[in-house]
C-alpha cells in the first residue's frame, strides 16, 4: 500500500507540474515565436529583456521553494498554523524583489538591456518592451508565492488550469496587436508586452480569488498576510537565503550566458534564444520531478519515517535518470520542426539546431542531477550542500571558463555554449555520492 501511495502521490503531483512549467513557459515562446516570425531584431531585444525576468523569476522561486521545505514538513505534521505565518513571510520576500526590481529597470532601462548587447538596434527594441513589461513583475510575485503554498500542501491542479488560461490569453492578444489584425495597430514588440501583461493581471486575480475563497485546506484570509512569527520567520531565512543566493547566481549564470553569446555576436543572441526556449520547455520534466520530490521527501519528514525517505530517495533517483533519457530524445527530435517556426537567416538556424544537439545531450545529466540536489537533497532540508556546490561549480570553474573561451582563445559560440552548461554533467557525481552516503536529512520543524 505505501509503494501504491508513493507512485500516486509522485505523479499526481508530477504531470501536473510538468504541463503547468510548459504552459507558462509557453507565454514566453509565444512572444518570441510570434515576435521572431516579425523581426529577428525584436525577438533579440525581447531575448535579452527576458533574461532580466529569468534572474527574477528564479529568486521567486528560491522564496517559493524555501517555503515548500518548511511547509510541507509541517503539512506532514497537519500543523496548519506554521503554514500561514511561513507563507506570509514568503509573500513579503516576493513583494519586496518586484518593487526592487521595477524600480531598478524604470530608472536604468537602457543599462539594463545593454548588459546583454551592444547592438543599439536590439537595446531599442529591448527597452520598448521592458517599458510594459515591468508592469508585471508584481502580479507575477504574488502569483508565484501563492501557487508554491498551494503546493506545499499537495495543490497543484490550479496551476495548471491558470497557466492554460494565461497562455491562451497572451496569444490572443500578441496576434492582433504584434502584427495589427482586426483594425488594430501594428505595435511589435509593445504589442507581445501588452498581452503578457494582460494575461498575468488575469493570473493573479484568480490565484487571488482560489487562495482566499476555494481553497479547502489552509482557508487563508487576507489578514494572515499580515501576521508573522519572529521565530519562524528566521528559520524560514535562515534556510531560504543560501537558496536565494543559489538561485540568484543560477539565474545570473543564465543571464550571462546571453550576455556572453550576445557580445560575441548579434547572430547568437536570437540562435541562443530559439534554442533556450526550446531547451526549456523539455527542462520542464526535470523541474516537475524536482518540485514534486521536494514535496513528497518534506511530507515524509514530517511524518517521521526516515527508512522510507531513504527508501523513496533510491526509487526516485531511477525515476529522474529515466526522465533525462525521455527528455534528450524529445529535445532532440523536437528540434528541427520547432525552429521552422522562427524567421532565422540560415546562419542563426543552423547555430541554434548546433545548440540544441548540445543541450539534447545535457538533458539527460541534468534532469538526474537537478531534481537530485533541489528535491531530494534540498527538499530534505540540506540546501547548504546545494549552495557550496552551485558556487564552487559555476562561478569557480564553469564562468571563468567560458569567459576564457569567449575572449581570449575566441571559441566558437558553439564551444562556448558548451563550457556554459558543463556543469550539468560533473555535478552528477556530487549529487550521487550525497543523497546516497551522505547525512542530508534535516527536520526543521519545531514541536
Amino acid at each position: 500500500m505505501k509503494d501504491k501511495r508513493f507512485y500516486r502521490t509522485f505523479f499526481a503531483m508530477y504531470i501536473v507540474l510538468v504541463f503547468q512549467n510548459v504552459i507558462s513557459l509557453s507565454v514566453n515562446l509565444a512572444d518570441n515565436i510570434m515576435l521572431g516570425a516579425y523581426s529577428e531584431t525584436s525577438l533579440s531585444g525581447v531575448a535579452a529583456v527576458n533574461q532580466i525576468q529569468f534572474i527574477y523569476q528564479q529568486l521567486l522561486m528560491a522564496a517559493g521553494d524555501g517555503m515548500v521545505i518548511f511547509c510541507s514538513q509541517y503539512w506532514g505534521k497537519k500543523q496548519i498554523g506554521p503554514v500561514k505565518k511561513i507563507a506570509a513571510t514568503a509573500m513579503h520576500t516576493g513583494l519586496a524583489f518586484a518593487l526592487i526590481l521595477f524600480l531598478a529597470v524604470s530608472l536604468f532601462p537602457h543599462r539594463a538591456v545593454g548588459l546583454f548587447t551592444t547592438d543599439e538596434a536590439i537595446i531599442a527594441e529591448g527597452v520598448k518592451y521592458l517599458a510594459v513589461i515591468r508592469f508585471t513583475y508584481l502580479f507575477f510575485a504574488v502569483t508565484t508565492i501563492l501557487l508554491a503554498t498551494l503546493r506545499s500542501v499537495e495543490i497543484v491542479k490550479i496551476a495548471f488550469y491558470l497557466s492554460v488560461s494565461t497562455l491562451v490569453i497572451n496569444c490572443c492578444i500578441n496576434y492582433v496587436l504584434i502584427y495589427g489584425k482586426f483594425g488594430a495597430p501594428q505595435l511589435g514588440v509593445i504589442g507581445a508586452a501588452i498581452g503578457t501583461l494582460a494575461a498575468r493581471i488575469i493570473e493573479c486575480a484568480v490565484a487571488v480569488w482560489y487562495v482566499l475563497k476555494k481553497e479547502p485546506n489552509l482557508k487563508m484570509r487576507i489578514s494572515d498576510y499580515f501576521h508573522t512569527d519572529r521565530i519562524l520567520r528566521k528559520d524560514y531565512y535562515k534556510t531560504t537565503l543560501p537558496m536565494l543566493v543559489v538561485q540568484g547566481l543560477w539565474g545570473l549564470n543564465t543571464a550571462m550566458q546571453t550576455a556572453i553569446l550576445g557580445h560575441m555576436t548579434a547572430r547568437a543572441i536570437a540562435a541562443n534564444s530559439a534554442a533556450s526556449n526550446l531547451f526549456l520547455m523539455i527542462k520542464s520534466m526535470a523541474v516537475g520531478a524536482s518540485s514534486a520530490a521536494s514535496v513528497l521527501i518534506g511530507k515524509t519528514i514530517g511524518e517521521g519515517d526516515m527508512s522510507r525517505v531513504r527508501l523513496y530517495a533510491r526509487r526516485l533517483q531511477k525515476m529522474f535518470v529515466m526522465i533525462g533519457l525521455v527528455s534528450g530524445i524529445c529535445l532532440f527530435f523536437l528540434r528541427i520542426p520547432v525552429l521552422n517556426l522562427y524567421d532565422l537567416s540560415p546562419e542563426t538556424r543552423e547555430m541554434a539546431n548546433s545548440f540544441l544537439i548540445i543541450l539534447s545531450v545535457i538533458c539527460v545529466t541534468m534532469s538526474y542531477q537537478m531534481p537530485t540536489n533541489n528535491g531530494i537533497i534540498r527538499g530534505g532540508g540540506n540546501a547548504m550542500f546545494v549552495v557550496r556546490m552551485d558556487l564552487i561549480s559555476i562561478w569557480c570553474i564553469v564562468i571563468p571558463l567560458s569567459l576564457i573561451m569567449a575572449f581570449v582563445v575566441e571559441a566558437s559560440p558553439v564551444v562556448v555554449v558548451c563550457c556554459l552548461n558543463a556543469d550539468q554533467v560533473f555535478k552528477c557525481i556530487p549529487a550521487f555520492l550525497e543523497v546516497n552516503y551522505g547525512n542530508w536529512v534535516k527536520k526543521l520543524t519545531r514541536d
